[in-house]
């Protein structure tokens, strides 16, 4: 099986480039036609002789995947079902908001940290996406020149895919690759504490933390890795780091039915926040089989809401997207697909 070019950075390249004695030049080359002119196949780089693309092609092709189904939500919302190299197919999701569009990539193929509130952990972990299958996700989608955000809030954890996320963003974000401004980046995680602090020195990218609840044993009983990682030791290393200017930290709250939406959990909230520049997103809860909590009301989301923001920490209610398609926040899941067309 030949190896993938996309998703290598341009490091990774000069190394092939001087391991078939190309002149060091043809590294640039090669990026400039896989990331800035998105071709899809060694051939179509005309600036490289007809010898050095086939001397690549023994052993290398561009690589990537072409979806293999779209569905599209009544709201405009888009999702896509791609192939993987470890068989388990994966979804990405397309927001259109007015001149914004964002696109949710997926990391993983199945996920090891057992959410209860998520479908995608009920399929169990099946291997990491590699950089190229990350960034592929963008490069074959049709509204592709559209996309203005990306979030890593797909399939997975990202940062349990570390060093394949990390290479991902440096090609979304480096000259020699999109060369996109990292604020365009927003990286997801529950708060893998071994790789959390590697991510705030190394990216620039925004981080988002899954929280879903301030008090430690009631997130650790539909949140397992809690007990792992604890989450006052995530907010300590956050604090450690300042989200005043390029870089912004956000928190990911579903709201339950009387589960974590009361002034109680508001006030726990405001006081584990406090003295940090950051924003909490409030995201109804959609239901799932076989989990016995429910969407918090509007009118407690509001007052959630406004508590918050009240004591001066900035919170939203995040819209909700494509719930007909099952593409809402922790409804990716590729084992309920349809036939694939």
């Amino acid at each position: 099986m030949k190896k993938w070019l996309i998703g290598n950075t341009l490091k990774d390249i000069e190394i092939i480039v001087n391991e078939l004695s190309l002149p060091k030049f043809t590294a640039k080359q090669i990026c400039d036609w896989i990331y800035n002119k998105r071709v899809k196949s060694i051939d179509q780089m005309s600036n490289l002789s007809q010898k050095t693309r086939d001397l690549l092609s023994e052993s290398y092709t561009v690589g990537g995947f072409e979806y293999t189904q779209e569905s599209i939500s009544t709201d405009g919302t888009k999702k896509y079902l791609f192939p993987s190299l470890c068989s388990t197919p994966i979804e990405s999701v397309m927001i259109p908001d007015n001149d914004r569009a964002t696109l949710c990539i997926s990391s993983q193929a199945g996920c090891k940290m057992g959410c209860k509130f998520c479908m995608t952990a009920r399929m169990g972990f099946n291997g990491n996406l590699s950089s190229g299958e990350i960034v592929s996700q963008l490069f074959n989608i049709p509204d592709y020149n559209k996309i203005t955000n990306i979030v890593y809030m797909g399939m997975g954890e990202p940062l349990d895919n570390f060093e394949n996320v990390i290479k991902s963003t440096q090609i979304l974000t480096e000259s020699w690759g999109l060369g996109w401004s990292p604020k365009r980046i927003t990286v997801s995680s529950i708060g893998v504490l071994p790789k959390l602090r590697d991510f705030l020195e190394i990216s620039k990218c925004h981080l988002a933390i899954s929280l879903h609840n301030p008090f430690e044993d009631q997130r650790e009983d539909i949140m397992p890795m809690q007990k792992a990682w604890n989450l006052s030791d995530i907010i300590e290393i956050i604090k450690e780091y300042d989200f005043t200017g390029q870089r912004r930290v956000s928190f990911e709250y579903i709201m339950f039915s009387g589960y974590n939406d009361t002034k109680k959990h508001a006030d726990a909230l405001i006081r584990m926040l406090r003295g940090l520049e950051c924003r909490v997103n409030l995201i109804r809860f959609h239901k799932i089989p076989d989990f016995d909590l429910s969407p918090s009301p509007d009118i407690i989301l509001n007052n959630f809401r406004d508590r918050l923001n009240n004591s001066g920490i900035t919170a939203t209610i995040r819209a909700s997207r494509g719930e007909d398609i099952l593409a809402a926040c922790g409804m990716l899941s590729s084992t309920n697909k349809r036939d694939r067309r």
